[in-house]
Formats: structure tokens, C-alpha cells, sequence
């Protein structure tokens, strides 16, 4: 017989939760677990850096929610592109093509799987931060392989934005 997982209640003050830096440039700190939330969800605030970029990629098995808490994004959502701004919502279902850049200095989004099934890639695709350490190394391939690896993403194609002139 299989035990039943239950959630655990949760309360988190600003600034409290695991923080992580993520190889695609960026700290995350994570509000809500998989394990937390027995599964539910997964909730992350992802605090990240001007011109930040993501490849365009899918999420096959959970539902991706970005809330804007800060600054601005630039969401392109299977070929259409959307600017989104402090107190804008982006949701991109399981499979939905989608890519974001960060448009302005302080940027912060909440970011929400539903349910909490990617966390193993995120977890792969990150490492601890000591106190007072606020970057890390941008590494696209050790994002790629945890992919590969834990699953929770598909990388589908380079970043759809143009690059900017030097």
C-alpha cells in the first residue's frame, strides 16, 4: 500500500527559502518545494540580471506561470512576442513553446510550476549560495544536461531575440 504524501503548511517572510544561483544567470529562491507541497506545485522568486535570455524551450509536463513582481520582460509565447511589465502574468502550458529577455535593471518574477514536477531540473541546474554571494557562472550546457537528464524541460531552439550590436 502507498502512502499518501501530504503538504506540509508553509510560511516563508521576504527574503526566506533556499537560495540558489541558476546557470542561466540569476538567483533563485525557492518559496515552495515539490516535497513541501506533496507534489502540487513548485513556486520560485527569480531574481535576474539585464538582457538575461532563454533559450526557447517547452516544459512537457508541468504548466509554467511567470508573475512580473519587477521590472520587465520580453515574452515571446510560441513565435508572438509580448512585453510584460510589473504586474503582468505569463502562462505558458505544458509544450507551449516559449523564451523571455529581461528588459530592465531589477528584475524579479515569480515563477510557478504546476504541478511541482520540474524541480528536479531546476535543482540540477543550480547551486547553493553561500550568505552574501549573489552570482555565479552562466553555464547553458549544464542546463541542457540537466534537462537531459532529470527531464522538466525541452531546449527547442536558440534564444528568438536579436542579439545586441557591439
Amino acid at each position: 500500500m502507498e502512502t499518501k504524501k501530504t503538504a506540509s503548511a508553509i510560511v516563508r517572510q521576504p527574503g526566506e527559502g533556499a537560495r540558489r544561483w541558476f546557470f542561466g544567470g540569476g538567483v533563485q529562491t525557492w518559496k515552495a518545494t515539490e516535497e513541501e507541497t506533496a507534489g502540487a506545485f513548485l513556486l520560485l522568486e527569480v531574481e535576474m540580471v539585464l538582457n538575461k535570455v532563454t533559450p526557447m524551450h517547452t516544459h512537457p509536463d508541468s504548466d509554467e506561470t511567470l508573475y512580473v513582481l519587477a521590472g520587465e520582460i520580453l515574452m515571446n509565447m510560441d513565435g508572438t512576442e509580448h512585453q510584460v511589465a510589473a504586474g503582468g502574468v505569463t502562462i505558458a502550458p505544458r509544450g507551449v513553446p516559449h523564451a523571455f529577455k529581461v528588459l530592465q535593471e531589477g528584475t524579479r518574477v515569480l515563477c510557478l510550476h504546476t504541478p511541482g514536477s520540474a524541480q528536479a531540473f531546476y535543482d540540477g541546474a543550480s547551486e547553493p549560495l553561500d550568505p552574501g554571494n549573489e552570482t555565479g557562472l552562466v553555464d547553458f550546457d549544464r542546463i541542457r544536461e540537466s534537462g537531459r537528464v532529470n527531464g522538466g524541460i525541452n531546449i527547442v531552439g536558440p534564444p528568438p531575440f536579436p542579439q545586441a550590436e557591439d
